[in-house]
């Protein structure tokens, strides 16, 4: 059977009682989900993901769930769902949502997954009432748990996983507003010796796709990586990386701020507590070099969640980002002798001229 074959090949079962053990864990019951769902019912219904609804249900045992429902059009065929149990099954990480199993009956191709109450980041980050929920404190434990969850499942899982869709639709939030990275219908799996992979089926989100891989189908954990800094730079923004469809985009607009020393404008204005500004800085710097055009230029997941944590952080000076359109409005040449978007009159940073360093000398 050809899911076990798969299955077998990923986590190299000891026995074939071992895999059969796993796999019925794993297994829900149509009228189980049909139940628990209310029969699929638009009243349960939490959203409409790229490859069909996604549904509320609660089962026998008191526990809410989220039923993924693939509909039959959907690019997500059966090879993509067993992607997905295959990877996500062992995957064991606060920061990635909770495979809770699957069903595969009748014409039904369904995933079944922990349900978390405040729903997608996109939701409530890019909703001008709901935003204000969003503190800065919250949007920096967010950030740092995509990036922690990114770092398990290039780093340090059994497995090496390639994402390939981190988008703010795609973080679910918990109870705590802790952020769990979801859907990983394509997610790729690498062997110990890979480092990057190609295709000829560009799949993903415009707007969060590197540039490598949107121009030439070449993925790496680096792909992964310029997601995040899409995903960083609109949380610090508020803004969609799509917004700026007309005079510029939301790298470009966030880069030429940092350059001419204004990168304070980009933070977003809805955020009336105090933010501190290390932090922010921090995070805009982490963001621009994350979306470099060149993927040997962004720094690994390992290398930003050690940035994200120190109070001292040594990085190279951002260059201009893949994507890059000018609106006309500000100088790009490099003679702000800042080299950065760190405001002249913020005494709490220090620069120096081929590298920023960033330290919090009078936090907040």
């Amino acid at each position: 059977m050809e899911i076990q074959k798969l299955y077998s090949s990923i986590f190299i079962l000891e026995t074939q009682a071992d895999y059969e053990k796993t796999m019925e864990s794993l297994l829900i019951g149509l009228d189980t989900l049909k139940t628990a769902t209310a029969n699929f019912s638009d009243e349960n219904k939490l959203g409409q993901g790229g490859f069909g609804p996604v549904y509320k249900g609660k089962l026998f045992d008191g526990r809410e769930i989220a039923v993924k429902r693939l509909s039959s059009n959907s690019g997500q065929g059966l090879a993509e769902l067993k992607t997905e149990v295959m990877l996500v099954a062992k995957l064991l990480h606060r920061n990635l949502v909770k495979l809770l199993g699957f069903c595969l009956e009748e014409e039904e191709k369904l995933l079944v997954y922990e349900y978390l109450p405040n729903g997608s980041l996109d939701k409530i980050l890019f909703d001008q009432g709901k935003r204000l929920r969003l503190g800065w404190e919250r949007r920096y434990k967010i950030i740092v748990g995509i990036a922690r969850g990114l770092l398990y499942l290039h780093e340090d899982s059994q497995l090496r996983i390639i994402h390939r869709d981190l988008k703010a639709s795609n973080i679910l939030l918990d109870e705590q507003m802790n952020p769990k990275i979801s859907d990983f219908g394509l997610a790729k799996l690498f062997g110990e010796s890979e480092t990057q992979g190609n295709t000829n089926r560009i799949a993903g989100t415009y707007g969060y796709m590197a540039p490598e891989y949107a121009k030439h189908g070449l993925f790496s954990i680096k792909s992964d990586v310029y997601s995040f800094g899409v995903l960083v730079l609109e949380i610090v923004t508020g803004q969609k990386s799509s917004s700026f469809r007309n005079l510029t985009n939301l790298l470009s607009h966030a880069w030429l701020h940092w350059n001419n020393g204004t990168a304070e404008e980009l933070i977003d204005p809805i955020l009336n507590d105090p933010w501190p500004t290390f932090e922010a800085f921090k995070c805009i710097h982490i963001g621009l070099l994350c979306v470099q055009e060149d993927a040997a230029d962004r720094p690994s997941m390992s290398d930003i969640i050690t940035m994200l944590s120190s109070h001292s952080v040594t990085a190279p000076a951002p260059s201009r980002p893949a994507f890059f359109v000018s609106n006309g409005n500000f100088k790009t040449d490099s003679a702000n002798e800042f080299g950065s978007g760190l405001s002249r009159s913020t005494d709490s940073i220090q620069r120096s001229v081929n590298e920023v360093t960033i330290s919090e000398l009078d936090p907040r």
